[in-house]
């Protein structure tokens, strides 16, 4: 949502400054010079790019206009889910958690906590740190190091998109420039014409030079800085999930090990540690 008051107010002052000024919004508009622009971005993006970063850009753009990818309540839920797993682990053995990290999915314990449960790639990273301790394949002081590279694999996976954004932003203000030498190729055949003609193609010539510049620095540019935060929200989100597991792995208490997790958030999306303690201490009067 807040990117569309950006927009407004964005949009909102280029056309008072045009209008103020004598303007008529309708020289700011040849769909030519429009289609031209957008036709030549799109192209490039999909040369550059492959299919799956193609689709992965289409799905971040739409999550990015919906707003940031977690709520405080979200962070709540999977610091709530860690404790119950790892108070299990603790009473009952690692062996107790196999059920819940081999088949997620069908979790009672993961089902009662929805914002994670449907977040597959979170889902999928929890478990797959769990896994091979509950298993026994490695030993814990190995777990950091593991879960580390997982981190940075899916890290560099999701700077791709705001990356091929970036450089589609980069190439506006020349794609711009395209545009408007293709609006003075057609002036210039009409160049004996009624001079009111001729300056009419050139202004519209113009809009494209003015559309690729404003589409660079006031749009995609923009955006793919956007993305970049929303993708950051993201690794927080991992990052949480493991430092809690690494420090239940190495031993420490749940209630620790889910404290680790906790001050590894950002101060908006982070509860105090009092209302951890209380929102944890709830979660065992209700058992």
């Amino acid at each position: 949502m807040i990117i569309f008051i950006g927009l407004i107010v964005m949009c909102g002052g280029i056309v008072w400054g045009f209008t103020h000024g004598g303007g008529k919004l309708g020289d700011l508009f040849h769909i030519g010079e429009i289609v031209t622009i957008l036709s030549i971005a799109l192209g490039s993006m999909i040369i550059m790019s492959p299919l799956k970063l193609l689709i992965h850009a289409v799905k971040l753009s739409i999550a990015v206009l919906k707003g940031a990818p977690f709520k405080k309540t979200d962070f709540e839920d999977v610091l709530k889910v860690m404790y119950e797993l790892f108070v299990l682990g603790r009473r009952n053995g690692m062996i107790a958690l196999e059920e819940h990290v081999m088949n997620p999915t069908a979790s009672s314990l993961f089902k009662k906590y929805p914002s994670f449960h449907h977040n597959h790639s979170a889902l999928e990273f929890f478990c797959d740190g769990l896994r091979p301790i509950v298993d026994g394949r490695i030993k814990p002081d190995q777990l950091a190091p593991l879960m580390e590279k997982s981190l940075a694999s899916i890290e560099h996976e999701k700077h791709m998109v705001p990356l091929v954004v970036s450089k589609v932003a980069d190439a506006l203000p020349g794609i711009g420039i395209v545009a408007a030498v293709l609006g003075i190729i057609l002036t210039m055949g009409a160049i004996s014409g009624d001079v009111s003609l001729v300056g009419q193609k050139i202004g519209a010539a113009l809009s494209g030079t003015l559309l690729g510049v404003f589409l660079c620095y006031g749009i995609v540019g923009p955006i793919a800085t956007n993305m970049d935060f929303y993708n950051h929200g993201e690794m927080t989100y991992l990052n949480c999930i493991k430092e809690a597991v690494v420090a239940f792995a190495n031993g420490l208490p749940p209630l620790v090990a889910v404290e680790v997790g906790r001050r590894v958030l950002e101060e908006d999306m982070r509860p105090n540690a009092a209302e951890l303690e209380t929102m944890l201490k709830t979660l065992g009067a209700q058992k």
